[in-house]
């Protein structure tokens, strides 16, 4: 399956000719590598393969790059690094999407090929964080518009039951249920029984708000059983919280990346992570994307993203969908990482 990434609207002064293009692309290129500021003379050796140019040239060429902002000058290096106009017309015009390796194709397929469906969402986010060395996060869906297969009672204790809710895509749902009383549990099979045949093919949704008068015709309504069940409609067929919408993995390999040998900015992942509301509200917005989505910096619309750049797309598995992606920095190998997130989100829609 071929991989579409999204193009931004940014448009630019004038043109680039061959040369900018060829230089601009090597210094991202360097700068994804080294994670230091880039020089015309490391550049021109750089370059020697390609094409001859002299340390100066490349100088004035970087010059002409600078002010047209596509790299910028910071002040305590000679070098130049990319801007976020820079990274953004190398994804959009420069870059050529780099397959995945053999070993990387090999485990993943291995990993989330046999993972049990309810943790495939989890070992995804594990995976992707592992072989990028970024922040792998996978949203989990909706619960409410999940379709019940099948629900199950399950006796723990005579005051204690364990409901299994068997939703669509794979996804399995249990919550305990509690009672201050002693509960006569031999009715429970038949009881099981009944609410399957009333709820199956229906939405959390819909069978939460009409609960009560799909098993209005059941007997017994008054024992201390179906009163417990009735009593905890909104806690069997809730949505999750937001908190509970979100895998993400991968920190510790985050951290090795040079950007973090700074605290304030290792304080910045960390506050990241524990904010798992931010990136939930965040990729609510992509569930739906086509293709891959690419965004830089400010792009991505949320202050404490602003020095990150994310990669997302969706998943699709029965019918719940959900967004997929990798937080990283903007020195990100976006080329490799495309197609990382691409394969991935393939291996899980794969999955029914």
């Amino acid at each position: 399956m071929a991989t579409k990434v999204l193009i931004s609207d940014d448009s630019f002064n004038r043109e680039l000719t061959s040369r900018e293009r060829d230089i601009l692309r090597s210094i991202i290129h360097l700068y994804i590598l080294k994670a230091v500021p880039i020089g015309s003379r490391h550049l021109a050796k750089y370059l020697e393969r390609e094409m001859k140019l002299s340390p100066a040239t490349v100088r004035n060429v970087m010059s002409d790059l600078e002010e047209m902002q596509f790299i910028s000058h910071p002040h305590t290096s000679a070098g130049r690094i990319p801007t976020d106009k820079g990274y953004r017309f190398y994804v959009d015009s420069l870059m050529d999407i780099e397959k995945l390796s053999g070993r990387d194709i090999l485990t993943l397929k291995k990993n989330l090929s046999t993972s049990a469906s309810e943790s495939v969402l989890k070992d995804a986010s594990r995976l992707l964080g592992m072989i990028s060395r970024y922040l792998g996060i996978v949203e989990i869906p909706h619960l409410t518009e999940l379709i019940v297969l099948k629900i199950e009672l399950i006796a723990l204790s005579s005051n204690k039951i364990l409901v299994v809710l068997a939703l669509d895509s794979n996804i399995v749902r249990t919550v305990t249920l509690e009672s201050d009383i002693h509960i006569d549990l031999k009715h429970l099979d038949e009881i099981t029984s009944y609410i399957n045949e009333k709820i199956s093919g229906k939405t959390l949704k819909f069978i939460r708000d009409n609960f009560f008068e799909m098993v209005s015709e059941l007997g017994n309504t008054d024992t201390p059983l179906v009163r417990l069940f009735l009593g905890s409609i909104d806690k069997i067929f809730e949505s999750q919280s937001t908190t509970d919408r979100l895998h993400i993995a991968g920190t510790q390999n985050l951290l090795k990346n040079p950007e973090f040998e700074d605290l304030d900015k290792v304080r910045g992942v960390i506050e990241l992570v524990e904010n798992e509301e931010i990136i939930v509200h965040l990729l609510d917005k992509y569930e739906e994307t086509n293709g891959v989505k690419v965004l830089i910096g400010k792009e991505i619309h949320t202050e404490p993203l602003n020095d990150y750049s994310m990669i997302v797309t969706n998943y699709r598995i029965g019918s719940a969908s959900g967004a997929i992606g990798l937080i990283g920095p903007k020195r990100m190998h976006y080329s490799r990482m495309i197609s990382l997130v691409q394969y991935v989100s393939e291996l899980i829609s794969l999955k029914e």
